[in-house]
């Protein structure tokens, strides 16, 4: 009687051919904690959003300079050539002087204002560098499990190969024993030519997908720790789309640096106005040189100037009222009116986005905990379908193409339970970055599900299943 292949047999072919991961030593294995670490050291973006940062928050002391004190010291040295008509003489002279001037603005409405917006501006700042910082646990978790989806992609398109391959043998020996035609020689031809191609595009995602995570961290990875099928599958806490949506309308990060976008604009439009309003310092100066050099009025004959030195100390209150700028000043209102409707706007947009960002990730993860549950079943549903078309096949009622379509629909039911596991992971993290929560404690927390000798070839499947399968084996003659 012919050997009907199972998938279990198939999962033990591809390991016996093909495997790679396993090879690599326990040594060269990083959990996902680890990676996230080595991202966080290493990677380009956030420094780049580090360093911008550090240009960002110098705004706050360089608007509050404005309301300090301004000192400022100067020397001089001139030729003077004084001439007058009556009676006529010239006088050469080389004058010198030292100044030193102290200003301390009292009243400058537009500079205070200033200030606040830079305040703000610096919150903005802030709270951009922490959802930078949050988007990298993000981009860590969805760069290292698409390497572990690729991972598993592999490993079931080898398992398919191989059974592909097992079935091309049977085929050529029921036609060699006049069981059957060529037609079913070439059928399970195309079918292995087209699962040795699969296999060959799904190791090139696995090498992608490891590139990716280079480039991420700027360390290489040999192979990393693979997640075990006792992950818990459970719906959000709490199963509540309004209670997360709340909570992404207090917490999420981009949109609380929105409203201090907002915030600085409505400042900078009050900077603009106060363009308008008089200004007021005190100043006190205090100047020292010869009498050439300062240009003090001399009450003697110009033939016997006062020609020593003379020092000079000046208290004094400015006041600088605006008349007529061009313009300028009314120009410069109504574009702040206009960057603050504009900021006020993305603001509107950015806040219908997260909610509806929230909605919709919360209804993912509940799908995707469906989606594992029934995925797994149709694993068990597939399988037996396969033996009961394989047993068909035998007796005549089925032909060569039920049983290759039954195969394939078996490693894509695979495929799609593994894809459905990574999407419950990948979507548990995005809703918590909507709602503002994500932090490298959920790493941690997936840690724990982690396997240290995660070898995708023989762990793609759950350990059930791939019982099941070959207690269906050694169940059949």
């Amino acid at each position: 009687m012919l050997r009907k292949l199972s998938l279990a047999l198939a999962v033990s072919c591809a390991s016996n051919g093909m495997a790679w991961a396993a090879e690599a030593p326990l040594s060269n294995r990083n959990d996902l904690i680890n990676v996230y670490q080595e991202a966080v050291d290493n990677n380009a973006d956030l420094a780049a959003a580090r360093a911008q940062y550090g240009a960002q928050k110098e705004v706050v002391p360089q608007a509050r300079a404005g309301l300090l004190p301004n000192i400022s010291g100067g020397a001089e040295v001139a030729d003077v050539r004084t001439s007058i008509d009556q009676p006529s003489a010239v006088a050469n002279r080389s004058a010198h002087s030292y100044q030193a001037t102290l200003a301390q603005p009292l009243f400058r409405a537009d500079r205070w204002f200033q200030y606040q917006a830079a305040k703000d501006v610096n919150e903005q700042a802030s709270l951009q560098l922490s959802a930078t910082e949050q988007n990298l646990i993000l981009q860590t978790a969805e760069n290292y499990f698409n390497v572990l989806r690729s991972q598993d992609n592999l490993a079931s398109t080898k398992a398919e190969e191989a059974a592909f391959k097992r079935q091309l043998d049977q085929s050529n020996e029921r036609f060699d024993v006049g069981l059957s035609d060529k037609t079913d020689v070439l059928q399970s031809q195309a079918s292995y030519d087209t699962a040795r191609a699969n296999r060959i595009l799904a190791q090139r995602q696995v090498d992608d997908a490891f590139e990716a995570l280079i480039t991420l961290t700027n360390r290489q990875y040999n192979s990393i720790w693979g997640v075990v099928h006792t992950l818990p599958i459970l719906p959000p806490t709490p199963n509540d789309a309004k209670a997360w949506v709340d909570t992404a309308a207090r917490q999420n990060l981009n949109l609380l640096a929105s409203n201090y976008a907002v915030s600085a604009a409505e400042q900078t439009l009050k900077q603009r106005k106060a363009g308008h309003a008089p200004t007021l310092d005190a100043v006190a100066k205090y100047e020292k040189g010869d009498n050439d050099a300062l240009g003090f009025a001399n009450p003697n004959a110009f033939g016997a100037p006062y020609g020593g030195n003379v020092e000079q100390r000046t208290l004094a209150l400015q006041l600088n009222i605006p008349i007529y700028s061009g313009g300028l000043t009314s120009s410069q209102v109504r574009e702040s009116y206009s960057r603050l409707d504009q900021s006020e706007q993305q603001r509107e947009g950015l806040r219908r986005q997260v909610v509806e960002n929230t909605r919709n990730l919360h209804r993912a993860v509940n799908t995707d905990v469906e989606q594992v549950q029934a995925r797994k079943q149709s694993i068990i549903s597939n399988q037996s379908a396969v033996e009961a078309t394989e047993i068909g096949y035998q007796v005549g009622t089925r032909n060569i193409v039920d049983v290759l379509d039954a195969q394939r629909q078996l490693y894509t039911s695979v495929r799609n339970y593994n894809n459905s596991r990574y999407d419950y992971i990948l979507d548990n993290l995005r809703l918590k970055q909507a709602a503002g929560t994500l932090n490298p404690g959920d790493l941690q927390d997936l840690t724990r599900y982690l396997k240290a000798d995660y070898n995708p070839d023989k762990d793609f499947l759950p350990p059930d299943l791939a019982q099941a399968a070959a207690e269906q084996l050694k169940a059949r003659p």
